[in-house]
């Protein structure tokens, strides 16, 4: 048997699970076939049943800690995709709560029929048992997550995960006053997916913080190179986006702290970029972990503010220092009266909250000049630069002219 992560793969013949071992995980068969069989007290085996591709063997395992009641032989060679008792956990706990509850009713009464199931085993009578398999695009789309999840995992250990850089332009000076750190991942065999697709993925399954955390630490090294070969002395800012789950990991702030120690940064200069999902989501957690962070130096900035819960009252309840207006009221605001007056809203509240305001999706002249015109502090968008590798970016700072807005 061999592994990579959450995908393993064994040679026909091989067990996979053994009757009477603990099981820690289920897994989703997406290639060959397996044969279940009980061995009974006289030492004698039946057959059970078989599965092929898109079945579930081993789910009580993720359920509770009783022991295997059979066990499970590749018939040919097998490629799996696990799913352990901690990821099921996980997801089941952020569950809707309505969700939650029909879920553990569900289970429950699955575990009773397991167990009169258990009584009739022991029999003669025990029926054949019938391949049980997810509906095609349940499997499609629960296959795909997990060995997305999978991949990026292997993805990041072999450091295929890159940062590009997208500089956020000051709209007075025309200069860069920073950049935010975004995710980009190159896969060997499906090109490039969009962090659309992965960060939802492994937000779910906890990889986020992980990544995060990596994430800060290359956007900071990439910071100080950037100063040093730019000669630029401590004025720069970098963003970093994390999620709720970052936030509710141990020891969020001492790891977040000791990373921007160890890269020699200043506190200031690094921005921790959050939804507004997350402050609803904990808000309690969430006020005491910000509050930490701005003590410690760090800026707070809420992304793509108006397009989600946007409540005045926790602009005032947390720590924030920073707005970043959604692109899609970017997009609108030339054409649409309506989005024009709610982005000059924006940058109207923020000022007289004295926060800074970032607009983002910049992507003409028009755009930067009624940006700039409303009193909005800073932008970034395909206008002034795509977000682009250290490399490319340090070259780009060599070269950078202020963009003329009239």
């Amino acid at each position: 048997m061999s592994s990579s992560s959450a995908q393993k793969t064994y040679k026909a013949g091989a067990v996979i699970m053994r009757q009477g071992d603990k099981g820690e995980s289920a897994y989703i068969i997406e290639e060959g076939s397996v044969e279940i069989f009980i061995q009974r007290e006289d030492g004698t085996e039946q057959t059970v049943g078989t599965r092929g591709p898109g079945s579930i063997i081993g789910e009580m395992a993720i359920i509770d800690n009783a022991p295997r009641t059979a066990t499970v032989r590749a018939v040919q060679n097998c490629t799996l995709l696990e799913i352990t008792q901690e990821d099921f956990s996980r997801r089941l706990k952020n569950a809707d709560p309505v969700l939650r509850m029909t879920i553990q009713v569900i289970l429950t009464r699955y575990r009773d029929t397991l167990t009169r199931a258990e009584i009739r085993r022991l029999t003669d009578s025990w029926p054949p048992a019938e391949s049980i398999e997810l509906g095609y695009t349940e499997h499609t789309d629960a296959v795909e997550t997990i060995k997305i999840a999978s991949d990026f995992k292997v993805a990041l250990d072999k450091r295929e995960i890159t940062l590009h850089y997208q500089p956020i332009v000051n709209l007075k000076t025309g200069k860069v006053a920073g950049f935010e750190a975004l995710m980009r991942w190159q896969h060997p065999q499906k090109g490039f997916i969009s962090p659309a697709v992965f960060i939802p993925i492994i937000e779910e399954n906890g990889l986020i913080v992980e990544a995060s955390r990596w994430a800060l630490h290359e956007a900071c090294k990439t910071l100080k190179r950037i100063e040093s070969q730019t000669g630029h002395n401590r004025e720069l800012h970098m963003s970093v986006n994390f999620s709720s789950t970052d936030f509710s990991s141990d020891n969020f702030v001492n790891t977040i702290y000791n990373i921007i120690s160890e890269s020699d940064v200043d506190p200031k200069q690094i921005h921790l970029e959050i939804t507004e999902r997350l402050l609803m989501q904990q808000p309690d957690n969430a006020k005491d972990t910000l509050l930490m962070c701005r003590k410690a130096g760090m800026g707070i900035a809420i992304d793509d503010f108006g397009t989600g819960y946007s409540s005045l009252s926790y602009l005032h309840y947390f720590p924030i220092d920073t707005l970043k207006v959604d692109q899609s009221f970017i997009r609108t605001m030339r054409k649409d009266p309506g989005a024009s007056e709610l982005v000059r809203s924006i940058v109207g509240l923020g000022k007289n909250l004295k926060m800074h305001v970032i607009a983002e999706g910049i992507e003409s002249k028009e755009e930067g000049k009624m940006l700039r015109d409303m009193g909005c502090d800073m932008a970034q968008g395909y206008f002034f630069a795509k977000p682009m590798p250290e490399r490319e970016l340090i070259q780009v700072l060599r070269d950078w002219k202020p963009a003329d807005l009239g």
